[in-house]
């Protein structure tokens, strides 16, 4: 008794130390930006992810009880819920919680990194794995203060399913099967896309069932209640479920239908929709194109968001492996490490799935390193721990994992204090958006790009056609084309894309239950607009747009938000309009060249790239073309912050022109379509139809205007 009091104790003392290192570590970024202004606002830093502001919205509208319809507010989702009574109960700014939120939620890791470390009697090798992971890379990245995410907790609730399933498979105890469904139900509720790692996990003790323990019922039992905690129905179903069958499970009399349970609960699983989630989420990250096409109606192509997404991008070795462990060398000693552990102590290949997870972030997009972190950190201090194994006194045994251990952790903590990230908006593109929510009503739109949607939504408390969640190429192919193109035409594309965007809203409300029996498909707005509008072909509906064609009947006020910001990706934002909508062909790019680095010479400026500006001759040359300009811009800003612009026609036949931005030290170069879209004439030059558009606000950092139409 006395040495289980002492091993707890240890484990306590393991926990607060791992815990309270992974706090302070994450605290780095807090002091170095506290107190700067750019990213302080109410004050209190802002958080650093755009998908925050999704859950903090959420978390706003449940504390105010007012959550308008079709807003899209997460008001039903975890983070949100768990936020709000954060931030109910405790002393403290909505603006810290969020902010603050991520370093003690994620730091909980330790917890069954350390436990899992118990299990195989080698606490000190949970001390050191729950070091490495905390602050691991990707994991860092992932879950630093103010990345309020889901990431929080996405990478603690799987590990203590790990731990669970350890030690149900170590102990065959009976409150295990239940911890491990639970497990499952939480981690479901926090974030519903877990089901491919619950899979992986329930497939990988199947397999060790099937092979090693075929006889022992207990396994069976484990299934049977994982199984029935991942089926695809409402968790207010799973869980009295999972305690029926539980309460079954404890007596022995009924182990007869053990089997029998067993093979229900799989059939649940597959005909509730199981694994149709699994299957999306390969598809969307493995499986991914260029362009998507819709299987009914006009079959119309868009460009996929995912080919944008860096996190769904391809990385390199050098890259992954750093994400993983810090450093290449750790990694391949950390891989090493674990499979010498595996063979030690096999229990820990259930820890596979995470592993094989992690590693499809080689294929399938950066995001997924963080899954690997912490099954991977234990072959690092594995090896660690049986390297001091070997040292012949306690003080050199002391000395080596100290030394070892601080050699793993040197380039994470180097990493953190370089990494440093600003936040999503800085303070006057926020002050803007706060002025907007005093003038906007709740149920108008603020047409900007999806990066910009949740913020927008949270600060100014209006409607997005486009957000984080909220971006398929369908969705973000009129916005894009109203960033983009003329103002005449933009103006009525953004009235159409409102307009129907609320119309398919009332469509689905009204004829919810005739939507689900009769397996309507609803299309997209723009496939909607070109049949209703008589056309077949929807390039010939945007070419009627030049035309005065009759638009809806406006029901709300419709703004557009355009920061400066957008300069950066207008080229991404133009390629998803870019494309003929009947048959997947991109459309040649048009000229969009922006540059910050330039030099002044002799006979002109270098631009980079290749790019020369002879203002004296009035050309431009482009590697050894030489092209003449058609109008050269010069835009400014007083000392009063009033706009200015000089506009100069140097060649009325050319089809290049020139801005340059001298508040901003940016050259632009643009063709003359690119110079005519919206995006440019209103914010870049503050040239707007004063017949569709009325201004707002208008600031060097985002200017927001008013579509009168």
């Amino acid at each position: 008794m006395n040495n289980l009091t002492q091993s707890t104790k240890v484990t306590l003392l393991y926990i607060a130390i791992a815990f309270l290192f992974s706090v302070a570590i994450r605290m780095i970024w807090f002091y170095q930006f506290f107190g700067y202004e750019p990213f302080m606002f109410n004050s209190q830093l802002m958080i650093n992810t755009n998908d925050g502001y999704f859950w903090a919205e959420g978390a706003r509208d449940i504390l105010s009880g007012i959550s308008q319809e079709n807003d899209l507010s997460p008001i039903t989702t975890a983070a949100s819920q768990l936020t709000a009574l954060f931030a109910y109960i405790l002393p403290f700014s909505f603006e810290s919680i969020i902010l603050f939120m991520p370093v003690f939620l994620s730091s909980l890791v330790v917890v069954p990194i350390i436990l899992i470390a118990k299990s195989l009697d080698n606490l000190e090798m949970g001390l050191i794995a729950a070091l490495l992971a905390s602050i691991a890379w990707s994991y860092y990245n992932r879950t630093m203060i103010g990345y309020y995410d889901t990431d929080m907790l996405n990478i603690v609730l799987p590990m203590f399913l790990l731990w669970s399933i350890i030690w149900a498979i170590r102990t065959n105890e009976n409150r295990y099967l239940l911890i491990t469904a639970l497990d499952i139900l939480v981690y479901r509720w926090w974030y519903p896309q877990s089901y491919s790692l619950e899979f992986s996990f329930f497939g990988l003790i199947l397999f060790y069932t099937l092979v090693w323990d075929r006889k022992n019922f207990y396994n069976y039992k484990l299934l049977a209640l994982m199984m029935l905690a991942m089926v695809n129905l409402d968790g207010f179903i799973r869980f009295p479920l999972v305690l029926a069958v539980f309460y079954i499970f404890k007596d022995k009399r009924f182990d007869k239908y053990t089997y029998s349970i067993l093979v229900a609960s799989v059939v649940v699983f597959f005909a509730s929709g199981g694994f149709t989630p699994i299957w999306n989420q390969l598809k969307g990250y493995v499986f991914k194109d260029a362009v998507t096409a819709a299987d009914e109606g006009l079959k119309l192509h868009f460009f996929s968001v995912m080919q944008t997404i860096r996190e769904a991008g391809h990385i390199p070795f050098e890259t992954f492996a750093n994400r993983i462990s810090g450093h290449v060398i750790t990694f391949i000693l950390s891989l090493g490490g674990f499979i010498y552990l595996s063979y030690r102590h096999k229990i820990m290949l259930f820890g596979l799935p995470m592993i094989g997870l992690g590693f499809l972030a080689y294929f399938g997009g950066l995001r997924f390193t963080i899954y690997a972190v912490p099954v991977l950190a234990f072959g690092a201090a594995f090896l660690i721990t049986e390297i001091a194994r070997y040292m012949p006194t306690k003080r050199l045994k002391f000395l080596a994992i100290t030394a070892f251990t601080l050699a793993v952790l040197y380039p994470n903590i180097a990493h953190v204090q370089e990494y440093k990230v600003p936040t999503v908006f800085n303070v006057n593109e926020i002050k803007v958006l706060d002025k907007l929510k005093n003038i906007a009503d709740r149920e108008d739109y603020v047409i900007a790009w999806w990066d910009y949607g949740y913020p927008i939504r949270y600060y100014s408390d209006v409607k997005t056609l486009a957000d984080g969640g909220k971006h398929s190429g369908s969705v973000n192919f009129p916005v894009s084309f109203t960033l983009t193109s003329p103002q005449n035409i933009s103006a009525k594309m953004a009235r159409l894309d409102v307009e129907y965007t609320e119309k398919t809203f009332r469509f689905k409300e009204e004829n919810k239950e005739r939507i689900e029996d009769e397996n309507i498909t609803i299309f997209s707005n723009i496939e909607q607009m070109t049949k209703e509008y008589g056309f077949d072909d929807a390039n010939d509906f945007l070419l009627s747009l030049q035309t005065d064609i009759e638009l809806p009947s406006k029901t709300r006020d419709i703004y557009f938000y355009l920061p400066y910001r957008m300069l950066d990706i207008y080229p991404t934002v133009k390629a998803f309009s870019n494309i003929n909508l009947m048959n997947a062909k991109m459309k040649s790019s048009p000229l969009f060249y922006m540059s910050r680095v330039f030099k002044e010479e002799q006979s002109g400026i270098n631009l980079g790239q290749g790019i020369f500006l002879d203002l004296q001759n009035s050309t431009i040359t482009f590697s050894d073309q030489k092209m003449p300009i058609k109008r050269f811009v010069q835009t400014s800003y007083d000392k009063n912050m009033k706009f200015k612009k000089d506009v100069n026609i140097l060649n009325i036949t050319a089809d290049i022109n020139v801005i340059y931005m001298s508040s901003y030290n940016t050259f632009l170069v643009l063709d003359e379509k690119t110079y005519n879209s919206l995006y440019i004439q209103l914010m870049v030059l503050e040239e707007y139809d004063k017949t569709l558009f009325e201004e707002v606000i208008l600031t060097p950092h985002a200017k927001v205007y008013k579509l009168k139409i």
